[in-house]
């Protein structure tokens, strides 16, 4: 059972604390007060004005709904629209579920720690909403679930707590677009997930990320995953952002358990990047990878990873590759942490530049250099990810095709 009460007592605690990593943060700079907007039929998201609709489908989010198993749609502090279109997939804002279901305790701040720091305690003392999506046992996503959290209030501070729940023998699929109104100057974002992949579950779940030049962004999740789970964990930041600091971790609980972290982050000139992820290997069998690429573009990119092995038999690896184009940092940060024997763990890194003698190949092959660059910045960035429906692979493509451009 949870305890409401003590949860925000906790918080309260907590509310000053700083982040272990990152920039701080005064709260006070940004309103968290409600901004109400009218519920949208289907009919009337197809009538968002056109800059909107680009903006959210460079995000993976399709205002039609095509080919989407269900959609979640939170502008500022209000969900304007929520609908599941398949058998067995459950999608509900979360303020609804702590009000109507009772077994949202067995998951409500059961794996992120809600005094962690001020922004878990936000997302706590100032929730405003967020969504709840369940596989149920043994159903299979046909088509992905779409997620948006969108802001438009100028000076806004969203806070919104997220639950994500494959049942046993399901197989979910996500895709998620974080962005901010064209029209929007500064805010703040703040986000918890919590992430439960149970026994023979998968769960892949795609974060792409579209905010301001002057957003700034605070994701904090936690995963779990049990016997024969696997999660795909993809995040993409390829738009310019004040400051982002991110730093998952997933706990491989269970025998024969897996999970795959891949990120795609594009570094634009003063923007600020404090990424990463650790997934840690508890039980015999389990196996993970962490791959990041990064492309500094005159922004300033901190790429960390952690394994931890506390099982024999276990296999990890970790692989932080970046690239300069015009300036800026990049820093690369793998680390290893074995507890008994018989683990097998590795690492590499490397941070380069673009090798002229391929720029001079291809433009003999007949491209410009900025056509010849471009082909390279796409190769690298370009991470193939096994298991991902081709669905989202097609989404992952398109979003770096449109922001090769903006990286050039």
């Amino acid at each position: 059972m949870y305890d409401r009460k003590r949860l925000k007592e906790k918080a309260e605690k907590a509310k000053d604390k700083h982040a272990s990593i990152g920039p701080d943060i005064d709260l006070k700079e940004y309103t968290v007060a409600p901004v109400p907007h009218a519920y949208m039929a289907d009919e009337d998201l197809c009538k968002m004005p056109e800059t909107e609709q680009h903006l959210l489908n460079m995000t993976g989010i399709d205002v039609t709904k095509k080919d989407r198993g269900g959609t979640f749609f939170q502008k500022d502090t209000q969900v304007i629209h929520c609908h599941a279109r398949q058998d067995g997939i459950e999608v509900i804002p979360m303020t609804q579920a702590l009000e109507k279901y009772d077994w949202i305790e067995e998951y409500y701040w059961k794996l992120a720690s809600v005094d962690s720091d001020k922004y878990t305690a936000a997302a706590e003392l100032d929730l405003h909403d967020g969504y709840v999506v369940r596989a149920l046992p043994g159903s299979k996503s046909v088509y992905p679930v779409q997620a948006c959290l969108y802001l438009e209030k100028d000076g806004l501070q969203q806070n919104v707590h997220n639950i994500i729940i494959a049942e046993e023998g399901s197989e979910l699929h996500m895709i998620t677009g974080c962005a901010s109104s064209p029209q929007m100057k500064t805010g703040l974002h703040v986000g918890v997930s919590e992430f439960f992949i149970k026994k023979n579950a998968k769960l892949s779940f795609t974060m792409i990320h579209n905010f301001g030049e002057e957003m700034v962004v605070r994701p904090r999740s936690v995963a779990r995953v049990e016997e024969g789970g696997l999660f795909l964990n993809n995040y993409i930041c390829m738009k310019p952002v004040k400051s982002l600091q991110t730093y998952p971790v997933t706990d491989l609980v269970g025998r024969d358990s897996v999970a795959r972290f891949y990120s795609i982050i594009v570094g634009s000139p003063g923007s600020n990047y404090d990424i990463g992820g650790k997934i840690v290997l508890k039980e015999s069998g389990s196996r993970a990878e962490i791959i990041a690429r990064s492309i500094s573009n005159g922004g300033n990119v901190i790429n960390r990873g952690h394994l931890i092995g506390d099982a024999p038999d276990i296999k990890a690896h970790l692989e932080c590759r970046g690239l300069l184009i015009n300036g800026g940092t990049l820093d690369a940060i793998p680390q290893l942490t074995a507890h008994v024997e018989g683990v097998e763990m590795s690492h590499e890194a490397a941070v380069g530049k673009i090798a002229q003698d391929e720029i001079q190949y291809l433009m003999s092959r007949g491209l410009s250099r900025d056509e010849a660059t471009s082909t390279i910045v796409r190769g690298f960035l370009s991470v193939d990810i096994p298991g991902l429906p081709p669905q989202l692979k097609a989404e992952i493509d398109r979003a770096i095709e449109e922001s090769d451009k903006d990286v050039m």
